[in-house]
């Protein structure tokens, strides 16, 4: 099982590791990771990875199986061997703006209240799905509402209940088409605030900045209607 460092430390952008095999998709499994892998709609990391002979792009992230982290290779690059030690680099920029953007989007459901049906994250933007019947009334008040929770600069923390009591706490599940990471007898919950301030609390495996005052200003992009009862919101960095 792949020690998954980035879960305890998203701000850590590199460290020492070693090849344990190779993956699924020919990349390497590793024994610890500050690369994060894809899911919950946010993609895998790329950065680099440098051994005693070599080095290679790496061009993604995926888990492989249901506990190793597995890291892609660039096409046509040399692979370390088995045991080896490897130097991971996490490609720190891209990875910033990602929880940057996660956790922005986590904003963007406490200010629009409806169940979210599917999303997604870039480096430079992202966008949540609503069930809402009806188009957003204002979307100048709507990104007003977005950048005053971002300039709260409210603390981003974390917390850990059992597979039963989420199972018993169902409202705490606002993503209908991403299921929350359970399975291993234990879920992550992601709150923003604390105490009477906290105005958000969910279940999410991906990475978020410690405040949300690192996010920046934000801009409110398209809102689309992609069914009766579907609509897409777009969010991006405001500069």
């Amino acid at each position: 099982m792949t020690i998954k460092l980035f879960r305890t430390d998203p701000y850590l952008r590199e460290t020492e590791s070693m090849i344990t095999g190779l993956g699924e998709a020919g990349g390497v499994i590793v024994d610890r990771s500050v690369f994060y892998p894809a899911g919950g709609g946010q993609p895998g990391d790329t950065g680099m990875l440098t051994w005693n002979t070599g080095s290679a792009c790496i061009v993604d992230t995926r888990i492989c199986g249901h506990e190793d982290v597995e890291l892609v290779l660039a096409e046509g690059s040399a692979t370390p061997p088995t045991g080896e030690a490897a130097r991971q680099e996490l490609d720190w920029n891209r990875r910033f703006c990602h929880m940057r953007i996660h956790t922005a989007l986590h904003l963007l459901s406490v200010v629009v209240p409806f169940p979210v049906s599917g999303g997604a994250i870039s480096a430079e933007k992202g966008r949540l799905d609503f069930n809402m019947p009806e188009a957003v009334a204002d979307k100048d008040e709507l990104e007003g509402q977005l950048n005053r929770l971002v300039e709260r600069d409210l603390p981003v923390t974390e917390d850990w209940i059992t597979d039963e009591e989420l199972a018993a706490n169902p409202s705490l599940v606002k993503t209908m088409s991403v299921k929350p990471p359970i399975g291993a007898g234990r879920v992550r919950l992601v709150r923003i605030g604390e105490l009477d301030d906290q105005i958000d609390l969910q279940p999410c495996g991906g990475t978020h900045v410690a405040r949300t005052g690192e996010i920046g200003a934000l801009a409110i992009g398209k809102v689309e209607k992609k069914g009766r009862l579907n609509r897409r919101i777009n969010i991006r960095f405001a500069v």
